[in-house]
């Protein structure tokens, strides 16, 4: 029976499935009705709405529907997460610009201001590392990165062009309508609308945001750091308790 149906039929259901829904619950969603179980039995055909709500709320290339397409997700909303200005020198080549914690408040609503960035600092580094793309380094508010980030420390990013070429699992300045986050970005598996961002300290929950709210994204490729502290107090009590360890293991050894 399950292949004596359309290819749209099965895949309407597929996507129901993916999406956790029973066939109440989607049909409700898509305000379709009590039409979903019928569509899935291959009774009703597949509407123009349905085929748009589909589109629209879970990115469901119409194509693959009806089988026309291996690509089951379009980028409906372009993922556009590019730079929205960018900084040029006096010979045209890009400059770095720093974003303090102060500045950050502000930036996601001055993000296509121009008059507003010149108003930041700009350098170069002359490395090959940072030619042939646009970085911009942000100041790290908080210790939701501890260890790897710390407070008040300096963090560059490369620019993303598109939400599609972000790397899963990577590290990045994720600019939303409200706020700066810099954050371990995470794909979410049969949700292309959503991405998880992911904190390095262990206190701090995952949170999900809509791929619509992300204006900017850059990949942490490096960080600046001041002010160094000296590490020898920290190291020497971590041996010493290293030590202690080792002579309670070799009195038990002779109680033994």
């Amino acid at each position: 029976m399950e292949s004596k149906l359309s290819i749209e039929a099965r895949r309407f259901k597929k996507i129901r499935e993916e999406q956790h829904h029973t066939q109440q619950s989607f049909a409700e969603l898509l305000e379709i009705g009590a039409t979903t179980a019928d569509i899935e039995r291959g009774k009703t055909k597949i509407s123009g709405k349905i085929v748009m709500e589909l589109l629209r709320q879970f990115q469901i290339n119409p194509l693959w529907l009806f089988g026309k397409s291996f690509t089951q997700y379009l980028d409906v909303d372009g993922g556009n997460v590019g730079p929205k200005v960018i900084s040029i020198d006096q010979e045209d080549n890009d400059t770095i610009l720093l974003v303090n914690q102060k500045a950050a408040a502000g930036y996601p609503h001055n993000i296509q201001d121009v008059s507003w960035y010149e108003t930041l600092p700009a350098f170069n580094i002359p490395l090959p590392q940072y030619r042939n793309a646009t970085y911009r380094g942000f100041q790290v508010e908080g210790d939701s990165m501890l260890p790897n980030i710390r407070p008040n420390e300096w963090v560059l990013g490369k620019a993303v062009p598109s939400i599609s070429e972000a790397s899963d699992s990577k590290i990045y300045i994720v600019v939303l309508n409200d706020s700066v986050l810099v954050k371990k970005l995470q794909k979410i598996p049969n949700s292309p609308e959503k991405v998880r961002l992911i904190s390095l300290n262990p206190e701090y929950i995952p949170i999900d945001v809509e791929v619509k709210n992300i204006q900017e994204l850059w990949l942490v490729n490096s960080k600046l750091t001041f002010g160094l502290d000296d590490p020898s107090e920290s190291t020497l009590l971590r041996q010493l308790q290293q030590s202690m360890e080792e002579l309670k293991g070799q009195i038990n050894n002779l109680n033994t």
